[in-house]
């Protein structure tokens, strides 16, 4: 078998790089492709998911295909302590164990900044992809390509990478020096000259911008308006999208010249393990899903098993140091969860304040699993709240506290403390917001808690940029939780969920 990898720089390059195998001519390509795992390295509370499930699944499909590439579609970092702890090390280890051949970004990849990401691709033995960032004022720009041909029984497979707008997604201050070009634009022309130019005989695009909703492009829509891609393997949106379900989201569109073309993801957290078939002869595609379960686990490499043991011993230390008590299972969906993280915040908010404020905002974005009845431990709440986020007292107007409101009730969901807000459900803008009980003021300047996510923008909150910070802690938010639980007015309590719609769709 023979790789050709052709890379176009968007500045001159020198020649390109050239992999070269034994040559084989198989009538099919199978690719195995994740997204969205989010540091899921063990298996969930339902029993699917699992890395080390997952390797079985990849060595038993390369046990019977000659050509068989592993591809993830990002944010394979961020979710559980095995990131918090060690910062990417414990996936990347893995993953190059496992053997993936071309990996993506996610947003979450940003999560704790640019030397820590460089760190992490640096070290990694995959490929990376980005055709629409241009990294060219960042240490990462050598580590990735815009493009790769790889050659198969003959055949030119070319592979893009499509990325998200980091605006309102990723913090600024962690992707410093990254510029975003349109995914749409890039992705056409990129897959234009690979056809036309390079004789590619198949475009695959692998994205991380969701399947088919979002403020910016989704696969959906580069689907549609491309007339030179032949397939999308996608991130970001969690779309669970399977061939065998008739009620999962469609797994062809439309494209510009009126073909149907494959778009698929696996949904996330390793539940699954997508599996793609090209037959080589006529460039026909086959999809399905894999799931990831308790069958394989018989089947599970001793060897592979072991790069994980150290680590694991580290995270089940911090899930054994309790700090308070659940009466109840308290979860996102019906609001409980997101009420009682959001109240945390505006306590913790009026002890950096010195005093009361007038408001606590919380995204639900930022809660990341949900809280079982029973002892609650340091490392739940880290695993809840992993995010570098920190408390921050803003003064900010009437008026652009409302504009944010307009954007938490598009999304419906986020947290109000000390607040209430009726919503259009049509047009999705507050007609009705209080604070502390009365009217909102557009021109009165309100103290609110926040966190610095929001503060600058983040989750699409545009106007909390022009709030003032007053005040900043000192500790990541889930050490300031922990601190209520252990020392502040939820010291002793059994915690409930307050499930009160505090903004309401009408």
């Amino acid at each position: 078998m023979t790789f050709l990898i052709v890379i176009l720089k968007k500045i001159l390059i020198p020649a390109a790089l050239v992999l070269s195998s034994i040559s084989a001519f198989a009538d099919n390509l199978v690719i195995l492709h994740t997204n969205d795992t989010h540091s899921a390295i063990d298996p969930q509370k339902d029993g699917t998911g699992g890395i080390l499930r997952r390797k079985v699944i990849v060595d038993s499909v390369r046990n019977v295909n000659e050509n068989v590439l592993l591809i993830d579609a990002g944010d394979a970092l961020q979710g559980t302590l095995y990131f918090t702890l060690f910062q990417g090390e414990v996936e990347r280890k893995l993953m190059d164990a496992i053997g993936y051949d071309i990996m993506i970004l996610g947003n979450h990849e940003f999560d704790s900044g640019m030397d820590v990401l460089h760190n992490y691709v640096s070290q990694s033995k995959a490929q990376w992809l980005t055709t629409n960032y241009d990294m060219r004022e960042t240490a990462l720009d050598s580590l990735f390509v815009p493009y790769i041909i790889k050659e198969y029984g003959g055949k030119k497979i070319a592979f893009i990478g499509i990325n998200l707008n980091p605006e309102g997604m990723i913090s600024a201050a962690n992707s410093v020096g990254v510029k975003y070009m349109d995914a749409i634009k890039a992705a056409n022309s990129t897959a234009w000259s690979l056809k036309h130019n390079e004789r590619a005989d198949m475009v695959v695009a692998v994205t991380h911008i969701g399947y088919n909703s979002g403020l910016g492009p989704v696969d959906t829509d580069i689907a549609a308006a491309s007339e030179d891609i032949d397939l999308v393997i996608g991130g970001h949106s969690h779309t669970k999208i399977d061939p065998a379900d008739s009620s999962a989201p469609s797994w062809k569109v439309v494209n510009a010249v009126g073909d149907s073309i494959p778009v698929v993801q696996t949904g996330s957290l390793g539940r699954y393990v997508g599996e793609i078939d090209i037959d080589l002869t006529n460039m026909d595609i086959s999809y399905k899903l894999i799931p990831v379960n308790s069958r394989l686990d018989n089947d599970i490499d001793n060897d592979f098993a072991a790069i994980l043991n150290p680590y694991r011993h580290s995270v089940d230390s911090i899930l054994g140091i309790k700090v308070g008590r659940a009466a109840e299972p308290i979860v996102k969906s019906d609001c409980g969860l997101v009420n009682l993280v959001t109240d945390m915040v505006l306590e913790i908010g009026e002890k950096l304040n010195g005093g009361k404020v007038d408001l606590a905002v919380m995204n639900k974005g930022g809660i990341r699993c949900d809280m079982p009845s029973g002892d609650i431990t340091r490392g739940l709440i880290m695993q809840m709240m992993p995010f570098d986020n920190r408390v921050v007292i803003l003064d900010i107007s009437g008026r652009d506290l409302a504009e944010g409101f307009d954007v938490m009730a598009g999304r419906f969901g986020d947290g109000i403390s000390g607040g209430y807000a009726e919503f259009d459900n049509d047009s999705l803008k507050c007609t009705r917001i209080l604070i502390g009980g009365k009217e909102l003021v557009p021109d009165k300047i309100y103290r609110i808690a926040t966190i610095d996510y929001l503060a600058t923008g983040g989750d699409y909150m545009k106007s909390f940029k022009n709030g003032k910070e007053v005040a900043r802690s000192k500790n990541i938010l889930y050490d300031d939780m922990m601190d209520c639980l252990m020392n502040g007015s939820l010291k002793g309590k059994k915690l409930k969920g307050d499930k009160t719609l505090r903004m309401v769709g009408k």
